[in-house]
């Protein structure tokens, strides 16, 4: 908005005997006279342009921008396990790096973060069961069931161990890895992840841009999905198990060995702060970043903040036995 307009518009409302009286007011008076001209100027202004950025959601954290496009993997496909075909594709040289996306999500959610993951990293995207392109099963969904198919994947590529970047969702299934599989896990990225159910803001899945978010993530799952009729079966099964889950304990993750960074946006819409500096104080060594101006969807805000805090955490690891690949790695070719 323009202030200097508001001298002019007080000048047309304000020279007037109630405004100034031969210049008997006091000064005080004056000047609150003055701001009240203001006041109703302002009121005007808004009457008249609703659209202003006023009322608009402006600020970063406040909207959701589309990822880029994915870039042309290494090589992609499909691996049998737990009952499904899980769909992966693989891009870039380098030590393995899973990357987990968010609930109804698909891999096309890291199309800001594969380019520069796989310049240092042989980053491997997934879909999680039931979503994007694999398929699902009559099986009672849970953090746990995802984990091992994670789990499965990497045998299946022969992967002994690999660093895991999880997102919403993700992240907790990172979580349920470093739990449950230790052996299997370099390093861990959760980023707006819960360890349980009272880390979650009341209300906060009614914010105006998760309901555009699961907008996108409907049409995303019937342009990629074998069973693109089944969208609303499928978040169903994700729905019931959010109902209870996740549920892990401070015992567990007080165990997690694996060197951690716990990640969040400033303005997270569904997760407590406080629970993320409670997560990160409960699992030993782990570090803490929340990135500025952003919101549960940094990776789409703040696309280079968000690479930034990952990749700088991730790039001081020790090298892994058997899991360095300075050539296209064996499970890409």
């Amino acid at each position: 908005m323009n202030l200097s307009k508001l001298g002019r518009i007080d000048e047309d409302l304000c020279v007037t005997e109630s405004c100034a009286r031969n210049g008997r007011d006091t000064y005080i008076g004056r000047v609150v006279k003055r701001l009240l001209c203001h006041s109703v100027a302002l009121l005007s202004l808004a009457a008249t342009n609703l659209d202003s950025r006023c009322f608009a959601a402006d600020e970063v954290w406040e909207n959701l921008p589309a990822p880029l496009p994915l870039p042309d993997p290494l090589r992609s496909g499909y691996v049998p396990v737990n009952g499904i075909q899980l769909y992966y594709a693989i891009y870039g040289k380098g030590e393995p790096l899973i990357l987990l996306h968010g609930g109804m999500g698909n891999i096309e959610q890291f199309g800001n973060q594969i380019g520069a993951f796989a310049r240092e990293f042989g980053v491997i995207a997934l879909d999680s069961r039931g979503q994007g392109r694999s398929t699902r099963s009559s099986q009672t969904l849970s953090y746990g069931l995802m984990a091992s198919d994670v789990v499965g994947v990497m045998d299946f590529l022969s992967i002994s161990k690999a660093s895991v970047l999880g997102w919403s969702d993700g992240g907790i299934v990172g979580l349920d890895i470093a739990i449950h599989y230790p052996e299997r896990l370099d390093k861990l990225v959760m980023f707006g992840a819960n360890y349980n159910r009272t880390g979650l803001r009341r209300d906060g899945g009614k914010h105006r841009i998760f309901s555009q978010y699961f907008g996108i993530a409907e049409r995303d799952y019937k342009r990629l999905s074998k069973t693109p009729d089944q969208y609303q079966v499928a978040f169903l099964a994700l729905e019931k198990m959010w109902e209870t889950q996740p549920n892990y304990s401070a015992q567990q993750l007080a165990s997690i060995k694996a060197p951690t960074l716990v990640l969040d946006g400033e303005y997270d819409e569904i997760i407590k702060r406080s629970h993320t500096e409670e997560m990160a104080t409960l699992i030993p060594n782990a570090k803490l970043k929340f990135i500025p101006e952003a919101s549960h969807f940094a990776m789409f805000q703040r696309p280079a903040d968000f690479n930034k805090a990952v990749l700088d955490f991730l790039s001081d690891r020790a090298s892994i036995q058997g899991s360095t690949f300075d050539s296209a790695p064996a499970f890409a070719r």
